[in-house]
């Protein structure tokens, strides 16, 4: 099973629009998809309009070895279930810690879906914990969509170094420019800049687009109402650059 986590320490930069729409486009291509909604917002599982509340919390699903098939939520769409997120995953940390190797306990979890599905998307929470932490430990690919800004990407950077002081196993890391209005001169000119001097970021950018921020009131994924969209272009160039890489 392949596993990509889509993260970045700044929140508000599109991790859950990417997840919600790569990991469709995954499950059109007829591979066995699901998104693990590992934010306490829950903004995958409203995208996808299914109930943020899991039986026990997290802590239930940490703790004891109860059967995932009970938790596991079908979206609707073919291919593609969801791991629903609560509130309860605020204090995700804390039970990890309690289990003594967060990673272990992580894979744990993760290990069984294996059989039951190719691909795994995990919706990250922004900054850096304990969770995402883990989460690096036992992702293939690392997803870090972040709008071109000079603030964001220092952000990016910071995540670079302590990718290269803590991380103990190869990780792909594969940045992409998300929210893009090139009528904005800073937009143009980092995007151009950074993708031009960079090669580890993807080529493939997403716009600023009304049409994208209509998920929030259609509860679907782009696909499912601007199929014909450039929008919905650039998500499949995106996806297929990310499926070369990793």
């Amino acid at each position: 099973m392949k596993i990509f986590a889509v993260y970045n320490i700044k929140g508000g930069v599109g991790k859950t629009t990417t997840s919600v729409n790569l990991a469709y486009l995954s499950a059109a291509q007829g591979t066995r998809t699901l998104i693990w909604d590992v934010d306490p917002q829950g903004g995958s599982s409203y995208y996808l309009c299914v109930k943020p509340k899991i039986k026990g919390g997290v802590k239930e699903l940490l703790n004891k070895k109860p059967s995932l098939d009970t938790m596991l939520r079908m979206t609707g769409y073919s291919n593609l279930d969801l791991l629903p997120s609560d509130l309860s995953y605020r204090r995700m940390d804390e039970f990890l810690q309690a289990k003594g190797d967060p990673r272990k306990a992580l894979m744990r979890l993760v290990k069984p879906l294996s059989k039951k599905y190719d691909t795994l998307f995990l919706d990250c929470p922004p900054g850096l914990s304990q969770v995402t932490e883990s989460i690096f430990e036992i992702a293939d690919g690392l997803i870090v969509p972040l709008i071109p800004t000079p603030l964001s990407l220092r952000a990016y950077n910071r995540l670079v170094r302590f990718l290269i002081n803590k991380r103990s196993r190869k990780l792909v890391v594969m940045p992409f420019f998300n929210h893009v209005n090139l009528d904005k001169p800073i937009h143009r000119v980092v995007t151009k800049n950074v993708q031009k001097k960079h090669s580890i970021f993807l080529k493939g950018s997403i716009p600023e687009s009304s049409i994208i921020e209509a998920m929030g009131v259609k509860r679907a994924p782009l696909f499912t109402y601007a199929r014909e969209s450039s929008e919905s272009d650039d998500y499949k160039i995106l996806w297929s650059q990310i499926k070369d890489r990793c």
